[in-house]
């Protein structure tokens, strides 16, 4: 039974008892207390009602929220053969060089090493870069075949 059915009853009740509402100070009293029953049971169905239809929508903002994180984070859920989920195709990507003036090590993407030069952004001084290496030595780990640690 909801509280606007129960309301109802006792309205019925109060009705049945033949309550004078009109000369009898406790008739009036408990009229106008069923009338304030009335009221808050119709509010609360509304909020009930309002409540409901705000969880399916919330729900369906959930599902469609997920629906995009699928999309934008699919590449993060796909792993490589070793179990690294950024791979191998990426790390050419990027590549790894020092700032000359404060030798902060700072990572460029293959736009900014077609552009030649690089601002570094703990120094603010600007260096040009390059994918090719300076140097005339052998066994170098930056894919150029020489060694930087021997110089």
């Amino acid at each position: 039974m909801t509280i606007t059915e129960k309301v109802a009853y006792l309205k019925g009740l109060a009705d049945g008892l033949a309550i004078d509402t009109e000369k009898s100070k406790e008739g009036k009293l408990i009229s106008v207390i069923i009338d304030i029953l009335e009221e808050m049971g119709m509010s609360i169905e509304d909020l009930e009602e309002n409540t409901t239809a705000l969880g399916e929508e919330l729900d369906a903002v959930s599902d469609d929220l997920a629906d995009v994180e699928e999309i934008l984070f699919e590449d993060e859920d796909d792993e490589d053969e070793d179990g690294c989920c950024c791979g191998e195709e990426d790390d050419d990507d990027f590549f790894e060089v020092e700032c000359p003036n404060c030798q902060e090590p700072l990572v460029i993407d293959e736009d900014v090493l077609e552009a030649g030069v690089i601002e570094c952004p703990n120094c603010h001084s600007q260096f040009a870069v390059s994918d090719e290496c300076d140097c005339d030595e052998d066994g170098c780990d930056c894919g150029c075949g020489h060694d930087h640690d021997e110089e």
